[in-house]
C-alpha cells in the first residue's frame, strides 16, 4: 500500500528517526508552554500585586490573553528545526505564523491603548467617555488596517489599488460628514493642545462659565447664571478663549469718588489712607492711588491692585473688606463719598 501523496509533501526526505525527534521536541517544547502558562504567570500575578504601578497587571493580562494556537505554532516552529519541509509546507507554515502573530500583536497593541486611556479618563475627570471609547475604536481600526495592509504585502497582493480606493473612499465619506468631523478633530485639537480643562472658568465673547463636559462634539459651561451654556467644539477651536482659572493675578481697577466739597488737605490723605489699608490684607498687592479726574459730580481717585490669586470668591470678598475700611475711615476723618449730583446756579439781573 503506498503512502499517500500529501503525507509524502510533508515527510519530505526526512528520516523516521529525525521525525520522531522532532515530534519529541514539539511535544516537550508545548508542555513548557503550557507550564509556563498555569505556573510561571500565577507567580508573576503574586509579584505584580505587591508592586504600586499597573502596567505590570496589563502586561500580564497580555500574556494570558495568549491561547494554545499560539504556543501551538512556537512549538511547531521550534520542532520543525530538525526536519526538512517541503517550500509548499513552509509557505502555508509562514502564512499561518504571520496571521497568529498579527492577531495577538494587534491584541496587545489594543490593551495597552485601552490601559492608557483608561488612565487618562481617571485623570481628566469628566473627560466624556464617549471621546474615550471613539479614540479607542478608531485606534483599533487604524491597527488592523495596517496589519491587514501589511499580510496582504507579504502574501504577494498588490496593496497600491486598495490604498488608491481607500483614498476615494475616505474623501467621500469626509466630505459627507464634513461639519460632524470638524467637531470631532475640534475636540482631539482641545485635548491635545489643551486650552482649558474640567473645572476651568473660561471667557468666549460675551459668553462665559465653568467647564463642565468636554464631549465629541461640544463642550458644557455652566454659566454664573446657573443655565448650561453648550458650545461646539469648532467654534471653541476657532474663537479667542479667556481662561481665568490660570490667572496667576488678578488685576482690579476701581474708582473712588468723593464729594467736591472735600478740602484739598483731606484730599492728599486720602492716598495714604488707602495704602494703609491694603498693607493690612496679606493677598493683595497694591500698584496705585492717584487723583484722576474731575468728574461730573465727585473728584475721582483711581486704584489699582492685583489679587494674587484668580479666586473669584476670593477677590469679591477680599473687595468687600476693602470697601468697609474706606467707609469706616472716611467716616472716622469726615469725607464724604460723592453721589451723583447736580448744581444749577442762578445769576439774578438786575
Amino acid at each position: 500500500m503506498s503512502t499517500p501523496q500529501f503525507i509524502l509533501n510533508i515527510l519530505g526526505n526526512n528520516q523516521i528517526e529525525n521525525i520522531l525527534t522532532s515530534l519529541g521536541i514539539f511535544a516537550a517544547a508545548f508542555l513548557a508552554l503550557k507550564i509556563f502558562k498555569t505556573i510561571i504567570i500565577q507567580k508573576l500575578k503574586s509579584l505584580s500585586k505587591k508592586t504600586e504601578t499597573d502596567i505590570d497587571d496589563v502586561f500580564i493580562q497580555i500574556i494570558q490573553s495568549i491561547n494554545w494556537p499560539f504556543y501551538l505554532l512556537i512549538s511547531v516552529f521550534i520542532a520543525a528545526q530538525f526536519i526538512q519541509l517541503s517550500a509548499r509546507v513552509e509557505k502555508i507554515f509562514g502564512y499561518i505564523a504571520i496571521l497568529t502573530v498579527a492577531y495577538y500583536l494587534v491584541r496587545a497593541l489594543q490593551k495597552l491603548i485601552e490601559f492608557s486611556l483608561e488612565k487618562l479618563h481617571k485623570k481628566e475627570k469628566g473627560l466624556d467617555r464617549t471621546l474615550i471609547n471613539l479614540i479607542n475604536k478608531l485606534s483599533s481600526w487604524l491597527l488592523w488596517l495596517i496589519v491587514i495592509i501589511i499580510i496582504l504585502q507579504n502574501f504577494g497582493f498588490n496593496v497600491s489599488t486598495l490604498l488608491g480606493g481607500l483614498g476615494v473612499a475616505g474623501i467621500a465619506i469626509a466630505f459627507a460628514l464634513q461639519n460632524v468631523l470638524a467637531d470631532i478633530f475640534a475636540s482631539f485639537s482641545i485635548y491635545l493642545d489643551r486650552p482649558f480643562k474640567i473645572g476651568d472658568f473660561i471667557a468666549i465673547g460675551e459668553d462665559s462659565g465653568t467647564v463642565e463636559k468636554i464631549g465629541l462634539k461640544s463642550t458644557r459651561l455652566k454659566t454664573l447664571q446657573g443655565q448650561e451654556l453648550i458650545i461646539s467644539n469648532k467654534e471653541l477651536t476657532e474663537s479667542r478663549v479667556q481662561n481665568y482659572k490660570r490667572m496667576k493675578e488678578r488685576r482690579i481697577v476701581f474708582v473712588l469718588g468723593v464729594a467736591y466739597e472735600t478740602p484739598s488737605q483731606k484730599l492728599k490723605k486720602i492716598p495714604k489712607i488707602v495704602k494703609d489699608i491694603f498693607a493690612e490684607i496679606k493677598i493683595v498687592r497694591l500698584d496705585r492711588v492717584h487723583f484722576k479726574e474731575f468728574a461730573p459730580s465727585s473728584l475721582n481717585f483711581e486704584v489699582v491692585y492685583f489679587m494674587q490669586t484668580a479666586d473669584y470668591q476670593k477677590y469679591m470678598n477680599t473687595q468687600q473688606k476693602i470697601n468697609f475700611a474706606l467707609k469706616d475711615v472716611f467716616e472716622k476723618e469726615g469725607i464724604v463719598i460723592a453721589y451723583p449730583t447736580q448744581t444749577i446756579y442762578l445769576n439774578k439781573s438786575t
